[in-house]
C-alpha cells in the first residue's frame, strides 16, 4: 500500500469512528420529550419518531428530535444497528469492507440492544429516603390468605423452578 492510500485509509477510519459518536434511534411507542430527566414535558413524540442520541444517563437518554433537545426514557427507544453475518460489526470491519479488503458479506441483519447500569457509589451516597413513597409501597402489600385468594380467582397455579448455579449471584 503506498503512502497516499495509507493516508486515505486513515482519514476514512477516523471519519468512520467519529460517525458513531451520535447514534440514531426511534421511539418504540408514543412518549414525552422532557426538559430534563423526570422533568416537565416539552412535547409529545409519536411512535417511530427518529431521534439523534446525544447522551445516555441511566434510565434516561438525551436526544434531539426535530431540532429540539430533551430527554426520553431509554426503554421508549429502539436502537437499530446493522450487523453483517459472520462479522463483529465493528467500524474497522465496516471500513475494511468499504475499502474492498477481506471477504464480501451479502447477508445483513438488524439488531437492537438496550442496557441500563445500576446505581453508582455516588448515587448511593447522595440518596435520601422518601417516606411517602415507602408508605405507598407498603399499601400494596398482601398477606398470605389474600395472595392465595388472588391466585385462585386468577386461576394461577404453582410451579417449582430449579435455579442453576450459573444464574445465581
Amino acid at each position: 500500500m503506498n503512502t497516499r492510500s495509507l493516508i486515505a485509509a486513515l482519514v476514512l477510519l477516523v471519519a468512520a469512528l467519529g460517525a458513531g459518536a451520535q447514534e440514531q434511534a426511534f421511539t418504540n411507542r408514543a412518549t414525552d420529550l422532557k426538559d430534563k430527566a423526570d422533568g416537565a414535558t416539552v412535547r409529545s413524540l409519536p411512535e417511530n419518531t427518529e431521534v439523534k442520541v446525544l447522551q445516555r444517563a441511566g434510565g434516561w437518554t438525551q436526544v434531539e428530535a426535530g431540532g429540539q433537545k430533551g430527554y426520553v426514557r431509554v426503554f421508549h427507544l429502539r436502537f437499530p444497528a446493522t450487523a453483517e453475518a459472520g462479522s463483529s460489526g465493528s467500524s474497522l470491519s465496516s471500513l475494511g469492507s468499504a475499502l474492498g479488503l477481506g471477504r464480501q458479506r451479502s447477508q445483513s441483519t438488524t439488531i437492537a440492544t438496550t442496557g441500563i447500569r445500576g446505581l453508582s457509589q455516588e448515587d448511593l451516597k447522595n440518596a435520601s429516603p422518601d417516606g411517602a413513597a415507602l408508605q405507598r409501597m407498603h399499601s400494596f402489600r398482601s398477606d398470605a390468605p389474600g395472595a392465595e385468594r388472588f391466585a385462585r380467582e386468577g386461576k394461577l397455579s404453582a410451579h417449582t423452578v430449579d435455579y442453576s448455579e450459573g444464574g445465581r449471584r
